[in-house]
Order: structure tokens, then sequence, then C-alpha cells
């Protein structure tokens, strides 16, 4: 069991050793997340590593009890993930990128990540665990994995994003893009994938009328997200717009060329058949 256990610690600190923190998407945990990185690829235990910027942080659950990142065995066999870190504060946390993520979103957006937990806690606890999440817990759950923020001065290019009009947006706006609009990830899923991107990673973006760089961003984040679901306007994947990420300008230096938006595949001309659209 050692030897296994050994094995697999070195497997994970190659694979933290393969996150480029200079990538345009890591930039905003770049601080934070490196240091983990290089704690645990000297040897430090990723929990209790976490467990020191959360306290340092003074981190709590919805019932404010202190924030603490356990072995994932500590989840009770047959308890939901997100009722156990609402009722105990602990995040069971495994030795891989995908909870590496997950707990870094934690230290970024604690107030967005309790305000989630709430919603799905509130659900689960009302309804029960089920065979399909539903859709208020199917959308706080797409949030959680592949979610960007989409912080824009211009309603016209939260638009263009929700109206799949991607030459508009990506093209003819691309000067306004990390002054009049801006992306900050959020889905610790997509962070993962972004360790080796691809052309046709698409996230779930949430759009909120902020200039990029707002220091109260978790705080407007999370008083969004729980206006959203007492308005029931949490509703599965309907209730985001998808964003090709590597169309964003300085994501990808293929995308200088307009022609790189060509790809239907990737930037597709959108499910909806509004006549208002245009």
């Amino acid at each position: 069991m050692r030897t296994q256990q050994t094995a697999a610690g070195a497997q994970f600190a190659a694979a933290l050793a393969g996150i480029d923190w200079s990538r345009p998407w890591f930039q905003p945990f770049a601080a934070q997340g490196a240091a983990l990185a290089a704690a645990v690829q000297d040897g430090a235990d990723l929990r209790s590593a976490l467990d020191a910027h959360a306290a340092a942080l003074d981190l709590r659950n919805a019932r404010g009890l202190p924030l603490r990142f356990v072995a994932q065995h500590a989840l009770p066999h047959g308890s939901a993930y997100e009722a156990h870190i609402h009722a105990t504060g602990e995040v069971p946390t495994r030795d891989n990128l995908h909870d590496f993520f997950n707990a870094l979103i934690w230290l970024h957006f604690p107030q967005a990540k309790r305000a989630l937990n709430q919603i799905q806690a509130a659900v689960i606890a009302r309804e029960g665990v089920q065979t399909a999440r539903g859709g208020v817990r199917d959308a706080a759950t797409l949030f959680d994995e592949n979610a960007v923020l989409f912080l824009s001065t211009d309603a016209s290019l939260a638009a263009a994003l929700r109206g799949f009009a991607w030459k508009p947006l990506f093209v003819d706006a691309r000067a306004a893009w990390g002054t009049d609009c801006a992306v900050v990830p959020f889905g610790h899923a997509l962070l993962e994938k972004l360790v080796q991107p691809y052309k046709s990673v698409t996230a779930h973006a949430w759009p909120l009328p902020r200039v990029p760089g707002d220091p109260a961003l978790d705080t407007v984040l999370a008083g969004s997200l729980q206006a959203a679901a007492d308005a029931g306007a949490l509703r599965g994947g309907r209730s985001f717009a998808p964003l090709p990420v590597m169309g964003i300008p300085g994501w990808c230096d293929d995308n200088a060329h307009s022609d790189f938006y060509a790809d239907a595949t990737v930037f597709r001309p959108g499910r909806r058949r509004d006549p208002d659209a245009g």
C-alpha cells in the first residue's frame, strides 16, 4: 500500500508540475496556486496546506462552521458531497487536479462557493438525493464545474455572447477585451481541462455587469447566484451562455486571425430560434 500511495503522490506532483501558471486563465489564481503546487511537490500534504490557508482567511460554510479540507474517505458512505460540506464544513479532497482546482476556487471565491453549496444543500434537504439532480442542482453543478464569469461594462457585448454573435464579440469588439469586458474562470473542471487546452473547450458563461478587476466580485457573484436561485432562474444548462474560451482574445495565438472563428463545430450559430434576435 505504501508503494501505491507513493506512486499516486508522484503522479499528482507530476500533474501539478504540468500547470503553466503564466497562462491567462490561471493568472487570477497564480500566486496561491503556484505556491500550493510547489509545497505539494516538495512533499507537503495538500489538505494540511489548504487548511492553513483556510484558517488564515477564516473561511466558513453557510452554517458558520470552519472550512476544512479532508481526505475523501471522510465522506460517509451514502452521504451527498454537498450536504456533507454544509453539515460539517469538511470538503472531501483527493490528490488530483480536479480537487486541487476546486480547493483553489474555495480560497478565491469563498462567498460564491458557500452560496452554491447552500443552494445545493437546500434542494437535497427538501427533495433528498435523487437519480436525477433536477434543474436547480444541475445548474449549480454546471456553474461549480464549468463556469466563467463574463464581466462587462457594455451590455451589447453580453447580448452578443447570449446571441452567439461570435464575430461582433471576438473580432469587431476585439479592442474591448481587457477594458470593457473580461472573463474570470470559476469552474474547477474547466481549469483542469485548461491544463492541456484544446480549441473546442467551451465554458458556461455567467454575465455580470462589472468592471474587470473589481475587488467586490466574490460578494456580487454570491448575491447574483442566490438571487437567481430565489427567482427560479437556475434551471439547468439554459441558465448560461456557451463560451468557446479559446476564442477569447489573448487566450490563443491562433485566434488573432478572424478565420479562426469560421469553425462552426466550435463557434456554433446557436440553438435558439428567436425571430427577434436578428
